[in-house]
């Protein structure tokens, strides 16, 4: 049985927080072993793999990432994923699109659902930015990184993609042009982008 004391410091800690790890309780110098008695017992829910949170905690449209802010704090929300982010794609993808580093290992993750894309060092530190959801720290890039990458990764997310994106973004003055073509250049796809780019002045 759990010590009630301990008991109550975690069901504090579950209520408190959008999602909580073993390691934020091991941060407390408390045992991880109580989430697992504590889902078990039906008090809190095991939402994934290492994630526990308070039963019906409402999350929003963000849970998911903040989920994986926990899970994977280098990674990046990228591509449809950050799009839905920045309110600018009608689409809402089923899996997370995450930018990783093509050299570093590739965690296992069962929930949620996470597609990952490896990018370069350099293009994967650039346009990032760091957004707080529930105290929970998630990286996203920023929207004329966004259409750069979709440009670049046109094959997987589609050219439809990319041009409604550059189109709404332009349109919304969500970015500069000089920022377009700083992140054409760092994502070197320039010259695809160009004509695009140009027909919308």
């Amino acid at each position: 049985m759990i010590k009630k004391s301990k008991r109550q410091q975690v069901i504090n800690l579950v209520r408190a927080r959008p999602i909580v790890r073993p390691k934020d309780l091991t941060e407390q110098e408390l045992s991880k072993d109580y989430l697992y008695i504590l889902a078990k017992e039906g008090v809190i829910d095991r939402v994934g793999r290492g994630l526990y949170q308070w039963p019906g905690k409402d999350m929003g449209r963000h849970q998911s990432l903040v989920e994986i802010g926990k899970l994977v704090p280098k990674g990046v929300v990228a591509l449809l994923s950050a799009l839905n982010y920045h309110n600018i794609t009608t689409q809402n993808p089923h899996q997370i699109w995450l930018a990783i580093d093509r050299k570093s290992w590739r965690p296992e993750i069962y929930y949620p659902p996470v597609r990952f894309v490896t990018m370069s060092s350099v293009t994967l530190h650039a346009g990032v930015e760091v957004h707080s959801l529930d105290g929970v720290s998630v990286n996203v890039f920023c929207l004329a990184k966004t259409v750069a990458d979709c440009f670049k990764y046109r094959n997987k997310v589609g050219l439809d993609v990319a041009l409604e994106a550059l189109r709404e973004g332009w349109a919304g003055h969500r970015f500069t042009m000089d920022e377009l073509y700083r992140y054409a250049d760092i994502c070197r796809v320039r010259k695809v982008m160009q004509p695009y780019i140009e027909s919308l002045v």
